[in-house]
């Protein structure tokens, strides 16, 4: 049983940083691109990075281009994104996700390809 799990969210003032954290069981973690979204009340779910198999590549939204930094530890089935620069408009649930492929499809902004999603953990910046 594929189990998805983030850790890391919290409150903080604009301009502060977090680091959110995802770890993955119950599937070959390095086999599969992993991607983080966040959904804010009212807003549809937004695509917010995306890392390949290998963490050789990596893709971001363009409002957090610059801002957040995705990584991975296959050695740890574990996913983080360091967000830096927080502004209130972050605030939102953030879900971690495995994808079915070892890429980011063209589509990952809009969740294709993925397969298995974490229940979420909370961002809320304060202005």
């Amino acid at each position: 049983q594929v189990q998805v799990v983030e850790s890391g969210g919290g409150l903080v003032q604009a301009g502060g940083s977090l680091r959110l954290s995802c770890t993955a069981s119950g599937l070959t973690f390095d086999d599969y691109a992993m991607g983080w979204f966040r959904q804010a009340p009212g807003k549809e779910r937004e695509g917010v990075s995306c890392i390949g198999w290998s963490g050789s590549s990596t893709y971001y939204a363009d409002s957090v281009k610059g801002r957040f930094t995705v990584s991975r530890d296959n050695a740890k089935n574990t996913l983080y994104l360091q967000m830096n620069s927080l502004k209130p408009e972050d605030t939102a649930m953030y879900y971690c996700a495995a994808s079915s492929k070892g890429y980011c499809s063209a589509s990952w902004k809009q969740g294709g390809l993925f397969k298995y999603w974490g229940q979420g953990t909370q961002v809320t910046v304060s202005s």
